[in-house]
């Protein structure tokens, strides 16, 4: 059930409304609508706001606008008691449409059970949406979505790097939460991809430079983070990667072919971290009797003839994998999500023409948000609506956004983290992933306020219709966990 029951359109100094003279967009505007939908069974009637918020320069002056898409449910008598989810997506340069539309938010992507593009496009209920639980904000960083810079003499370092990234949009969320009066909320975060970068820093940042404690950080096909996997580590963290993506298109012996997904992640993670790490440590003076053992146990695991393992010298990177793996087929697989398929212009070369499972997702992401917008929210604006925006040069100096993380859990007894992964995602891998959680904190006293789940998909797990479920049902327990008793103290 989905109705629109009234719109109501506030418009701030500056708002260019409907067709302006020129194609900008303003620095604070306002458009409210109320709705109602049913999750899980129960209605929810709930007020989504649309606008722009600006970013101040330290003289404050309005330097850029931010997109944002604020979602609360209305029957709630106490706000102070109810979360705030406030949700970023990554690139660095992407938009927040693929968690807005594709997991959490009220409306949900019209592709079919398995995340294909299906006509006409455009969304519809989303039944799993955590909007019961807690309220959600979608932030647009600058060139993303409907959000620009204003002030074209500003410079682009103060936008476009780790460390300015994360100091312009706390600085804003402080704003944000100021506005809408959310400050007694309890508070999460969720980031996508490159977001979880985002986010891991936030924590901190929020935390010791906007005094903003928070309940939870969720990281969703996270990251390095600035954890470092170089070398053996790197080779051997692939390998649970290539296991899964094999089985899925039963590329693997029958023997494991015929085990289930679980029971082949297990065999393979165990290999990579007690067998092949060990190995590949010694490089080149490895013993040619291991080094034929060790490639003949990739080959197994990755669904690769053992000679191909053997000129790689081991160490077969992502995109000859994608490349090579169903090369007997035709076919390529996707980098972010690697049930998808493509095909190339020739056999030969080191990687795939294109990621196939991107311009599936671009088909029917892009018609959908446009449209969702205008005709059910109501923004209306000529300014184009940036999928990917121009963000480059970023500054990637300075990560060490994992740590940022560890430090806030540190100091902050009520903060917990979540890690999700999807198990076909080759960009941010679900091993790394779990590297990333294990290497987080040394020490091994935050582990109890970590927890990872994985799913069978890729990057956008929530895209099949199975692990939007299972995925939203992870988030909802998460929220309610990470929210602290009547009169439990922060304390050690």
């Amino acid at each position: 059930m989905y109705k629109i029951l009234f719109v109501v359109i506030s418009v701030l100094p500056g708002f260019q409304w409907m067709w302006a003279q020129d194609r900008s967009i303003a620095a604070d505007t306002v458009v409210v609508s109320e709705h109602e939908t049913v999750i899980r069974g129960e209605t929810v009637p709930y007020r989504a706001t649309v606008g722009t918020q600006p970013v101040w320069d330290e003289g404050g002056k309005a330097i850029a606008a931010l997109h944002y898409t604020y979602y609360e449910r209305k029957d709630v008598e106490d706000r102070s008691a109810r979360p705030l989810m406030i949700s970023f997506n990554g690139g660095p340069g992407s938009a927040s449409v693929w968690m807005h539309i594709g997991y959490t938010g009220p409306r949900f992507l019209n592709i079919d059970p398995e995340g294909y593009p299906l006509q006409p496009y455009g969304v519809t209920p989303n039944e799993h949406s955590v909007l019961d639980v807690a309220d959600i904000l979608f932030v647009n960083p600058v060139n993303t979505g409907y959000s620009r810079i204003l002030d074209e003499e500003v410079d682009r370092d103060f936008f476009f790097g780790v460390e300015a990234d994360i100091s312009y949009l706390a600085e804003w969320l402080n704003t944000f939460v100021s506005r809408n009066n959310r400050w007694p909320s309890p508070k999460f975060l969720i980031g996508e991809s490159y977001g979880t970068t985002r986010v891991a820093g936030l924590a901190l940042e929020l935390q010791n430079r906007q005094w903003m404690y928070l309940n939870g950080v969720i990281l969703v096909s996270p990251t390095n983070m600035g954890v470092d996997r170089d070398g053996p580590v790197g080779l051997a963290n692939r390998i649970p990667y290539f296991a899964a993506t094999a089985w899925y298109h039963e590329a693997l012996e029958e023997d494991l072919q015929q085990l289930d997904l679980y029971d082949v992640l297990e065999k393979a993670e165990e290999f990579a971290i007690n067998e092949l790490l060990p190995a590949v440590v010694k490089g080149g003076f490895m013993e040619d009797e291991v080094k034929d053992e060790m490639a003949g146990k990739i080959a197994r695991y990755s669904g690769l003839p053992k000679e191909t393992v053997l000129r790689y010298n081991l160490d077969v990177d992502y995109a000859s994998f994608w490349k090579l793996l169903l090369l007997d087929r035709g076919y390529t697989v996707g980098r972010l999500d690697s049930r998808y398929l493509g095909i190339d212009r020739m056999d030969a070369g080191t990687r795939p023409d294109y990621w196939a499972e991107l311009t599936s997702w671009l088909h029917s992401f892009t018609p959908a948000i446009n449209h969702y917008f205008r005709d059910e929210l109501g923004f209306v604006t000529d300014v184009k609506y940036n999928m990917f925006g121009p963000v480059r040069p970023w500054d990637r100096s300075g990560d060490n956004t994992a740590e940022n993380l560890r430090q806030a859990m540190a100091q902050n007894p009520f903060l917990n983290v979540l890690f999700q992964a999807g198990y076909y995602d080759g960009a941010t891998t679900y091993f790394n992933a779990k590297y990333t959680m294990w290497q987080m904190d040394p020490s091994g006293k935050l582990s109890d306020r970590m927890r990872f789940e994985g799913y069978r998909s890729g990057h956008m797990m929530y895209l099949r219709h199975e692990d939007l479920d299972l995925s939203n049902q992870h988030l909802r327990e998460f929220i309610l966990e990470s929210l602290p008793s009547k009169g439990e103290p922060a304390r050690y």
